[in-house]
């Protein structure tokens, strides 16, 4: 969308939402306050606001302004009605409640709230420019559906590191079926990978003091990435041949005086 000639992103819709992230269940309704920085999207009213719910379309300033008085005077409306993914939240109706707190300054909004399980978590920090990774996620989380507390951590930025993983795990399930301990199902694959497989070589990794800025999967997939450029299916012993090392600033020499005479 444009306005005043700038181009702006829309808010992000629910459909979209779900679509990557996969719905997995209704869970429960409740009444509560929710954070405004967390509340992303829209169930049926992208066009209207862009992605930080101000107002975009004109025949609603009206409307908007009108609020906008009442609420500066003190006159709270009735709760907004939200729908969540993980830490993400979807207006049903409320949109302009919304959009004027944010502007009024606010902090929180009094909502009703149904929430929707996920089988990607939704962090709060995603947006639509985000959604291709997340479809990605999702198809790695049917393939090798890791247990609930890891989903919640999960966060890479390309959707091929996906792919990547997958067949990482599938390779680790192979090993293990011939070698007689194979995964009695999906989610044992993907338990016994993560714990056998993930955890220790994060653990190493972490101890030698790499990718401490990094969520565990981003630093997984970089070493299995490092790894596959070396063209080998195990790890080294040290897994710090793995980490290309900091290259050192070039001493700095001062210009000698030349020589004249």
């Amino acid at each position: 969308m444009r306005v005043f000639g700038r181009a702006r992103a829309g808010l992000m819709r629910l459909d979209d939402a779900l679509d990557a992230l996969g719905a997995d269940g209704v869970m429960d309704d409740r009444v509560g306050d929710v954070p405004l920085t967390q509340v992303v999207g829209t169930v049926d009213r992208a066009g209207d606001f862009d992605e930080e719910f101000r107002l975009v379309s004109a025949h609603l300033q009206r409307r908007w302004r009108s609020l906008a008085d009442a609420m500066s005077t003190g006159l709270e409306p009735p709760p907004v009605e939200l729908i969540q993914l993980g830490e993400l939240y979807f207006v049903a109706d409320g949109h302009h409640r919304v959009s004027v707190a944010r502007e009024l300054g606010r902090l929180v909004i009094a909502a009703r709230i149904r929430r929707i399980c996920t089988i990607a978590y939704g962090m709060a920090c995603l947006r639509a420019a985000d959604l291709a990774s997340k479809r990605a996620e999702l198809e790695f989380l049917r393939r090798v559906p890791l247990p609930q507390p890891v989903r919640t951590q999960l966060w890479l930025d390309s959707p091929a590191e996906w792919l990547r993983l997958a067949d990482s795990a599938q390779s680790w399930a192979l090993e293990r079926t011939l070698a007689g301990c194979a995964p009695a199902d999906r989610e044992a694959l993907a338990a016994g990978w993560w714990a056998e497989e993930v955890a220790p070589v994060l653990e190493r990794l972490r101890a030698a003091g790499h990718g401490l800025d990094l969520r565990d999967v981003q630093l997984y997939a970089t070493a299995l990435a490092l790894r596959d450029r070396r063209g080998t299916a195990s790890w080294p012993t040290d897994l710090a041949e793995l980490w290309p090392a900091p290259r050192r600033p070039r001493p700095f020499r001062a210009a000698l005086p030349s020589r004249t005479g």
